[in-house]
């Protein structure tokens, strides 16, 4: 996973074309990026976020955001009251519950992006 600027990619390799790239993740809009190398692709992905930016800020426009940090979701109403029940039993609400419960599970993936 790389990160940069608040953006995210992931890389892949195409076996066909030997090509490794990427496209950044989470965007309405599509950029993609590729190299031959693994450093290649990185520059790659660095220099198209740059591009996006700059590209934003010529049409004086603002760039997408990612992430408001604000979701909802569905579930059965058994489960919606389990997980109030269970939020209530630690002592938080339910959104700390979920809170916790999304930040323990992406953990792992937190260090990744961290250490890129």
């Amino acid at each position: 996973m790389l990160s940069y600027k608040g953006y995210n990619a992931k890389l892949e390799v195409d076996e066909e074309s030997g090509a490794i790239g990427g496209m950044v993740l989470n965007m309405k809009g599509t950029i993609h990026f590729e190299g031959t190398t693994v450093a290649e692709a990185t520059q790659a992905f660095y220099d198209s976020v740059d591009d996006y930016l700059a590209f934003c800020t010529e049409l004086g426009q603002e760039p997408e955001k990612q992430y408001s940090g604000n979701f909802s979701t569905r579930t059965t109403p058994e489960l919606h009251r389990l997980a109030i029940l269970q939020a209530q039993n630690i002592g938080t609400s339910l959104n700390g519950y979920v809170e916790s419960l999304i930040a323990k599970d992406t953990k792992d993936l937190q260090k990744k992006i961290s250490a890129s």
